[in-house]
């Protein structure tokens, strides 16, 4: 079953989804907060359908005899097989990293459940198991707060990724991540969060 709530950067950070290089989640999840959906009225939307199938979307099967999201009458769907059809509309930022030879390149998943109106109510994150790349870990799958997500639209990927990111490594696929320099010549905007114990009720609710 889920594994909690992250409700703050800090607890994404923790978490270690996306985590460390070549894994493509944290880029997959920035994505998906700051382009793919919208807040509107309190309602997550979407600028697709993930019926669709754009992006890479599919439904997700929750058949494992470990369910690693709550049993629902209404579809789940997942993103972030970097092979699926429909997966190279993705930013080059998210598929950069992809190597067929390194599994770890392509474990990281968002799950979505969407209500009765088409609206996403709760959004996942988890990544495969190691050894088996048709399970998903029930230890490494989180919701993910509507509040978070919201921190993440208003951030630059950049800020977003020296919040999160645990490793230092640059690459060329992406620009060169800034660091704030000595005596203030040059400093990134401030982004404020709030700090919230993490919530094993995964209500996934707006803080």
């Amino acid at each position: 079953m889920v594994n909690g709530t992250l409700n703050d950067l800090s607890q994404l950070k923790q978490s270690g989804f996306g985590q460390p290089w070549p894994r493509h989640g944290l880029n997959l999840l920035y994505w998906f907060a700051h382009d793919y959906i919208d807040f509107r009225n309190g309602k997550m939307v979407s600028i697709s359908s993930p019926h669709d199938n754009r992006f890479g979307f599919h439904k997700f099967k929750n058949d494992d005899d470990d369910h690693i999201v709550p049993i629902e009458n209404l579809p789940y769907y997942e993103v972030g097989n970097l092979n699926a059809p429909g997966a190279d509309e993705l930013p080059n930022y998210v598929r950069a990293e992809y190597n067929q030879s390194n599994r770890d390149s392509n474990k990281d998943r968002i799950i979505v459940h969407q209500d009765a109106n088409g609206n996403f109510n709760r959004v996942y994150v988890t990544e495969h198991l190691k050894d088996n790349l048709k399970q998903f870990d029930s230890k490494k799958t989180y919701c993910v707060s509507q509040g978070l997500l919201q921190i993440i639209k208003n951030m630059t990927r950049e800020q977003f990724l020296n919040k999160t990111s645990k490793t230092q490594e640059v690459h060329a696929s992406q620009p060169q991540i800034s660091k704030p320099e000595v005596g203030g010549v040059r400093n990134r905007p401030q982004i404020r969060e709030v700090t919230a114990p993490l919530d094993n009720s995964c209500s996934c609710t707006i803080l």
